[in-house]
């Protein structure tokens, strides 16, 4: 299995409902680093799993959406806890609905599985990966 990462970061202010978050109740704010792993059985025709530099523009182009903001305040995150889990998630959701859209073009198709990684610090992270 091949596979290729692209790394970016976010800046975030969030806070999460429910006793069970203590002082997280209040807003805080959080940056995280970003790493988008794609994996694949076979390289394209050029040799490649997928082009680095469309992947990072596509990766930027999420974490614009939401980036400096306050997640509490974003109608594409109401109602939810936007946890480190529940925003690995999210941006992995993006990265497939890019591929099938054809944004990374055509040797992207071959991409079988996505792990999207959000670090918190160097003692703290998240993942979710799944099959697209």
């Amino acid at each position: 299995m091949y596979s290729l990462t692209v790394a970016d970061h976010v800046m975030v202010a969030h806070s999460f409902k429910g006793e069970e978050f203590g002082p997280a109740q209040r807003v805080h704010g959080a940056t995280f680093v970003v790493e988008a792993e794609f994996r694949a059985e076979k390289l394209d025709r050029l040799n490649l799993l997928i082009d680095i530099a469309a992947a990072r523009v596509e990766l930027r182009k999420i974490l614009d959406g939401f980036d400096y903001n306050n997640l509490d305040d974003m109608g594409i995150f109401a109602g939810q806890n936007t946890s480190t889990e529940f925003l690995c998630s999210y941006i992995h959701g993006e990265l497939v609905r890019a591929i099938r859209d054809g944004r990374f073009g055509e040797g992207a198709r071959a991409v079988q599985s996505i792990k999207v990684l959000l670090r918190e610090s160097p003692l703290a992270w998240a993942a979710y990966e799944a099959a697209l």
